[in-house]
C-alpha cells in the first residue's frame, strides 16, 4: 500500500465514523446499556473478519493470538467505548466529538510519564489550548445541563489514549486484537449493566437493525480502515487525517436532525481542532527532519 492508498484509507474511516452520532441520535427508544450491547455485538464481529483477512489467518488462530496487551488494550477500549455511549446521551454530538479529539495530546502526556517519549514545547503549547477549548465548552455545558455528558466524553478520551500509549509500547503492527476484545468486553459489559438495571434486551426491530448497523459499519469498518492505514503514515499525519469525524459528525446531526452547535461549542471546538492541528503539523515537520 502506497501513502495516497493508506491517506484515502483512514478518510474513510474517519467518514464512517463520523455518522456514530447521527445515528445514536436516530435510536428510538433502546437504553444505553442496550445499544453498548448490541453496538458491540457487531463491531466485534467486523473487527474478526478485517483481522483475518488482514492477517491471512482463520478466525480459530485469531481467536487464540491474544496476550497480556491486546487483553489491557480491550479493557481500556471497553470502557472508552462505553463512555463514548453515554456522551453521546448526554451531550451534544458536537462537544463529545471535540472533547474526544484531544485523545491524541492525552496519549502523548501518558507516553512522556509512562515509556520517556519526548514531549515537545508544541504538545505543551497545545495541550494547554485544548484544555482552554474544553474548559469553554464544558463551561457551556454546565449552563445547558450538559456536565454530566462532557465529563463521560473526557474519561472516554482518556481511556482511548491510554490504548494507543498501550499499542505504542507493544510495538503491535496493528491493535485489531485488542479492538476485537474492546467490543467483546464492552458488550459484557451491556449485558451484565442492562440485566442488573431491571430492563431487558429486547428492543424493537429498527432499532436493533440501526444500532448493528451502526457498530458493524460505521464503527466497525471505520475503525479497522483507520488502524489498516496507519501501519503506513507516521503518526502526526494519521492524528491529523482522523479529524475529519470531529469535523463532520457536528455536520451530520445539523443536516439530519436539526441539532445545531451552540456558541460555547464553536468557539471551544474551534481552539481544541486548532491544537491538534498545530500538534499534528508540528510532528509532520519533526519526522520529516528525522533520518530514516
Amino acid at each position: 500500500m502506497n501513502k495516497l492508498q493508506a491517506t484515502a484509507l483512514i478518510l474513510l474511516g474517519a467518514s464512517f465514523m463520523s455518522f456514530v452520532g447521527l445515528l445514536i441520535r436516530l435510536v428510538d427508544s433502546a437504553d444505553g446499556f442496550q445499544i453498548m450491547a448490541f453496538r458491540s455485538l457487531s463491531l466485534a464481529g467486523m473487527v474478526g473478519i478485517v483481522a483475518c483477512l488482514r492477517r491471512r489467518i482463520s478466525p480459530l488462530r485469531f481467536l487464540t493470538s491474544f496476550g497480556p496487551t491486546d487483553l489491557a488494550m480491550g479493557m481500556a477500549l471497553s470502557i472508552a467505548f462505553s463512555t463514548y455511549v453515554f456522551a453521546m446521551l448526554n451531550t451534544s454530538v458536537a462537544s463529545a466529538l471535540f472533547i474526544l479529539s484531544i485523545t491524541p495530546l492525552c496519549a502523548a502526556i501518558m507516553a512522556w510519564l509512562w515509556i520517556g517519549e519526548r514531549l515537545t514545547k508544541v504538545t505543551l503549547m497545545a495541550m494547554v489550548l485544548a484544555v482552554v477549548g474544553v474548559g469553554v465548552m464544558v463551561q457551556g455545558g454546565i449552563d445547558l445541563g450538559r456536565t454530566e455528558g462532557n465529563l463521560y466524553a473526557f474519561v472516554s478520551a482518556l481511556t482511548f489514549a491510554l490504548m494507543l500509549v498501550l499499542a505504542r509500547r507493544s510495538k503491535k503492527p496493528d491493535v485489531l486484537g485488542g479492538t476485537f476484545l474492546g467490543g467483546v468486553f464492552c458488550m459484557a459489559f451491556g449485558v451484565i449493566f442492562s440485566l442488573s438495571s431491571g430492563s431487558d434486551l429486547a428492543v424493537s426491530s429498527y432499532d436493533l437493525w440501526l444500532i448493528l448497523f451502526m457498530g458493524g459499519f460505521t464503527i466497525g469498518i471505520g475503525i479497522a480502515f483507520v488502524t489498516w492505514g496507519t501501519s503506513y503514515l507516521p503518526a502526526a499525519e494519521v492524528s491529523l487525517l482522523v479529524l475529519l469525524e470531529s469535523v463532520l459528525g457536528p455536520i451530520w446531526v445539523w443536516i439530519f436532525v436539526n441539532e445545531a452547535m451552540t456558541w460555547p461549542e464553536m468557539l471551544g471546538g474551534t481552539i481544541v481542532l486548532a491544537a491538534i492541528t498545530a500538534q499534528a503539523v508540528a510532528g509532520r515537520c519533526n519526522e520529516k527532519l528525522t533520518p530514516a
